[in-house]
């Protein structure tokens, strides 16, 4: 990766964990909480591709669980979110099937987490939550994404 492409994915990592720590609703049933995330995980993903997607997803998932007090869960974080953002970027060519999966992907691998730890009416009750999340953030990302490309400065250089 070039230099330029690197220090972009290391601030939108950085930005995607200051936006979902400033902006925090917590899900008192489960213990945890709806954040931005997901807005920084899909625009990493479409704009430069799996890796950077998965990295821009664990990294900033697990640092937003540590620094946040709920250190349960940066290792769910960190998995969840670093696939939510590889399965993203592999099916960036095709945005709205990509965020969808990606969304899938995070709702379904938090309500087993939740089930683990917590038992089936957490796990159940984190649904609505991550649906909210996941949505909210598909709806400020794909509209950012395509903005972000006219500019021509943000190709799609890995696949």
């Amino acid at each position: 990766m070039k230099v330029k492409q690197i220090t972009m994915i290391a601030m939108l990592t950085a930005l995607t964990t200051a936006l979902s720590l400033v902006f925090i609703i917590p899900v008192p049933q489960t213990k945890g909480f709806v954040t931005l995330c997901e807005t920084g995980i899909y625009a990493a993903a479409l704009l430069f591709g799996p890796t950077a997607g998965a990295f821009v997803g664990g990294l900033s998932g697990g640092m937003i669980d540590l620094l946040s007090g709920y250190p349960e869960w940066a290792v769910f974080s960190i998995l969840i979110h670093g696939l939510q953002g590889w399965l993203v970027g592999r099916l960036a060519h095709r945005p709205t099937l990509a965020v969808t999966l990606g969304s899938l992907t995070m709702i379904i691998g938090y309500a087993a987490a939740t089930l683990l730890l917590f038992g089936w009416g957490a796990g159940i009750a984190s649904i609505p939550g991550n649906l909210i999340q996941t949505i909210f953030g598909s709806i400020v990302a794909l509209p950012l994404v395509q903005a972000l490309r006219r500019t021509n400065k943000f190709p799609m250089n890995e696949r």
